[in-house]
């Protein structure tokens, strides 16, 4: 349909571009030669011609012996009007040249050889200077010179006009980025130079200049600005840009009937995951996931590669980004349940090798802090448990599948079970054809110790659990009564006491990762034996002390000493009586000193 209209409309374009050269055309003078240029023609002379283009000149001095009156010029760049431009030139006729021209001037006057070999200051000088001096100074100018290069490729790339263009597109982008920063540095109330974050930056106005470009452009152009230096979140806003831009209006053209295919962009949504900065917050976690459902849409090789992205930064992410719909058959589930499975299988995967990547050392050292990694697990258990309460109701969603996103996470990521309990209630209560094995496998994924008294509550009177859970809840909710009541009376008894120590310092432990639950354990077990340690050190000073006053005790035979000793000891009160009356002997009073120091020792 398309060659159809325009062979239509080729006799019209015809008789235009006759009718303009009849205008600037000598018409004193009769035409002897007339230039085909895809079925357009133009009645012109040879002279001006060949004084110009060197190809005209061979083609005329090829046929020198019969006279040539017709030249018909194959894959032209820019057809007629390119040609058209170029034959004004000839003729010496005014016109301007632009960013909009120059690059079909510059394809055109290499294929006709308007070079300085034939004519002083010809049509190839004068676009390329005009290129050079003008064009390679302003980037919107680039844009629109690579806009155009589109249709004239490959011999723009030959002639150097794209990387010429893409490269001053780099440069000026690099250098509105490094003004815009100087304009933003301030001084604090100390005197100190610092950026102000909250002005916005405007060094990034050209992000919507770029987005006209074709995507093989495009990809050119960024490649070339992070080879530069540009920001990585300039970098990911012209990607969010130009992916909005380009998916909605292919979706729009589906919509209103025109005929295309999923490969232009099957081939945007692969060229935009390529080209993403690889600093991990630099690219919003919402376009990560609009990306992702346009690959698993599209089948695209590049799904993975997004869901190990996502999986990296999957604690900012909200519900909304993981209600993925399901693009498969119509008995398949609402939502897209594998491809989550697969996040969360990553975001898994990454926990555990940061955990085996940590030195001994790591554990060795002060008191254990949360860390990112232990903050961030948090949150995606929670955001774990709102997905499972939102697909519980699907009843296409198989047991098995829903069991694998619970278990995605490991058993200290949930402090407090409250969320997934509720999303397994909803599960039941949606699929109430389960067996008692199935019931009782999916109620083992609940820890009912880590429910709260209200959560407790509510499943000692829930009906759709086993009677073997109902029974946990039960029990854990009678030991959490009794705990409370001998916290109340802690001098009753001290077994209770030790039984609630022991039930939250379990809580407790849970709550806390094996890292940290061992570098907890560690400083505990250095605090007994420094604590050991002293007792030790005071039991040598006793036994040191005890020494010495037997040894002086020895050396003296007077009464007189020995009175004196009694009468000391009588004072200090050592043993709440004074020993001088119970022994006469000094042997005897030497012993029984000795058998109660020993005592006290």
């Amino acid at each position: 349909m398309a060659m159809d209209k325009h062979h239509s409309q080729l006799p019209l374009a015809k008789c235009l571009r006759q009718h303009c050269a009849s205008e600037w055309v000598f018409r004193d003078v009769p035409s002897d030669i007339s230039i085909v240029v895809e079925g357009g023609i133009f009645s012109l002379h040879k002279f001006p011609l060949v004084s110009r283009s060197g190809r005209i000149r061979k083609l005329v001095a090829g046929h020198r012996d019969s006279d040539i009156s017709k030249i018909e010029l194959l894959s032209l760049p820019g057809g007629p009007e390119s040609f058209e431009l170029a034959a004004k030139f000839c003729y010496g006729v005014n016109f301007e040249i632009t960013s909009a021209n120059v690059a079909q001037l510059c394809c055109v006057s290499d294929y006709l050889e308007m070079t300085e070999e034939y004519s002083k200051n010809n049509l190839g000088s004068r676009a390329e200077e005009y290129v050079e001096v003008v064009v390679s100074k302003n980037l919107e100018m680039c844009v629109e010179v690579l806009k155009q290069c589109e249709n004239l490729l490959p011999l723009a790339d030959e002639l150097k006009i794209v990387c010429r263009c893409i490269d001053a597109i780099a440069s000026k982008a690099c250098v509105e980025q490094i003004a815009s920063s100087f304009s933003r540095l301030e001084y604090s109330s100390s005197g100190r130079l610092h950026m102000n974050r909250q002005t916005k930056c405007e060094g990034d106005w050209w992000i919507e200049d770029l987005s006209v470009l074709r995507i093989d452009v495009y990809q050119r152009v960024i490649t070339a600005m992070k080879c530069r230096g540009v920001r990585p979140e300039s970098i990911a806003a012209s990607l969010v840009n130009y992916a909005q831009k380009e998916l909605t209006k292919k979706s729009i053209s589906k919509v209103d009937g025109i005929s295309g295919s999923n490969g232009h962009e099957k081939v945007v949504v692969e060229t935009i995951v390529s080209l993403m900065p690889v600093e991990k917050l630099a690219v919003p976690i919402s376009f990560l996931f609009g990306l992702l459902r346009s690959a698993v849409m599209l089948d695209c090789t590049v799904a993975c590669r997004l869901e190990r992205r996502i999986g990296s930064q999957l604690d900012i992410a909200t519900l909304d980004d993981l209600l993925i719909p399901s693009f498969r058959s119509a008995g398949d589930t609402l939502f897209d349940v594998d491809t989550v499975h697969r996040i969360l299988v990553n975001f898994s995967q990454l926990e555990d090798s940061d955990e085996d990547m940590e030195d001994v050392s790591v554990f060795e050292s002060g008191s254990p802090t949360n860390s990112p990694s232990q903050t961030a697990l948090f949150k995606v258990a929670k955001l774990v448990d709102n997905y499972l309460a939102e697909i519980a109701p699907d009843a296409n969603l198989k047991l098995n599948k829903f069991i694998a996103i619970a278990e995605s996470l490991p058993a200290h990521a949930r402090t407090i079970h409250d969320g997934l309990y509720r999303a397994i209630d909803i599960y039941l209560k949606a699929h109430q054809g389960l067996s008692d094995p199935d019931r009782m496998r999916l109620c083992r994924l609940i820890d009912f110790q880590k429910l709260t008294q209200e959560a407790g509550a509510h499943a000692a009177q829930n009906e759709r659990l086993p009677l073997q859970s109902i029974v946990q809840v039960l029990y854990f909710e009678q030991m959490r009564l009794r705990n409370a009541l001998f916290c109340s009376y802690p001098d009753d008894d001290h077994k209770p006491m030790h039984q609630s120590w022991r039930i939250n310092s379990g809580a407790l432990s849970a709550a806390m990762s094996p890292r940290d639950n061992y570098a907890s354990l560690r400083r505990e077990n250095r605090e007994l034996k420094l604590e050991l340690a002293r007792m030790r050190m005071r039991l040598n000073d006793l036994e040191k002390d005890h020494v010495c006053m037997k040894k002086n005790m020895e050396k003296s035979n007077s009464r007189r000493f020995m009175n004196s000793f009694t009468k000391t000891i009588g004072k200090l009160n050592i043993f709440g009586h004074s020993s001088s009356r119970e022994s006469s002997s000094p042997s005897k009073r030497s012993q029984v000193t000795d058998s109660k120091l020993t005592e006290r020792t």
